[in-house]
């Protein structure tokens, strides 16, 4: 199956260089390119990508905003795609609200070509973008900066069983799939299982905004190292 893919930035160097490598790959196909967020918005409706590659600040209409009209439109549009924010190394707080309105994950401007690769694949078949290195430091700080929102979240934890607990905690904590497995002693099948009860029943659409939803009802806290 060929992955669609949509890209959003307003450096027109940048939007080439992914264009071209993308376009490479037998298994991706760029179906268009977006100097800001608006033209982002009309792109993504009338080509239909399964990846929009967002770059978060722009002219016109920035990348959180376009992500939100992307990854929540209006009445009468049903297609919606996946949401990779571009970045750089910088903490951006662009970034967190674009993981809380549902967007996959983030990619660094300047990764690996084989990252930028391996991530439009990742965020294609429905896994989050979520490197514990970077992703989870950033929420991190910007919870701790917030920790008025974490009533609601917390309340919300009563639903979930003991072991629907415990595997949103190791995801929060940067395991895969595969890890938490291993660490429970459970088939992988059975963590998807749960992770898909967990996403359920906490009205959340991704492995993103579970971590986020974790830092939030204090399921988790910072690190030492992570601070």
């Amino acid at each position: 199956m060929t992955i669609r893919v949509l890209i959003v930035d307003d450096q027109a160097m940048v939007r080439a260089g992914f264009a071209a490598l993308l376009a490479a790959q037998s298994d991706i196909d760029v179906v268009g390119q977006a100097e800001d967020g608006k033209q982002g918005v009309e792109l993504g409706r009338s080509t239909h990508p399964d990846v929009v590659l967002m770059d978060v600040r722009m002219p016109e209409m920035d990348g959180l905003e376009a992500a939100r009209r992307l990854l929540d439109p209006p009445r009468g549009v049903i297609h919606r795609p996946k949401v990779l924010m571009l970045t750089t190394f910088d903490v951006d707080d662009y970034v967190y609200e674009a993981l809380r309105a549902g967007a996959s994950g983030f990619l660094l401007k300047d990764a690996p070509p084989d990252d930028l690769i391996s991530a439009v694949r990742i965020v294609a078949a429905g896994e989050a973008l979520l490197a514990p290195s970077v992703t989870r430091r950033l929420i991190a700080d910007f919870v701790k900066q917030r920790p008025a929102q974490r009533k609601d979240p917390a309340l919300k934890l009563n639903g979930l069983t003991p072991r629907e607990a415990e595997v949103l905690e190791l995801i929060a904590r940067g395991m895969s799939n595969q890890e938490i497995a291993a660490h429970l002693v459970l088939a992988e099948q059975t963590v998807k299982t749960h992770i898909g009860r967990v996403l359920s029943k906490l009205d959340l659409r991704d492995r993103a905004q579970l971590v986020i939803f974790a830092y939030e009802a204090g399921v988790v806290v910072p690190a030492r190292g992570d601070e």
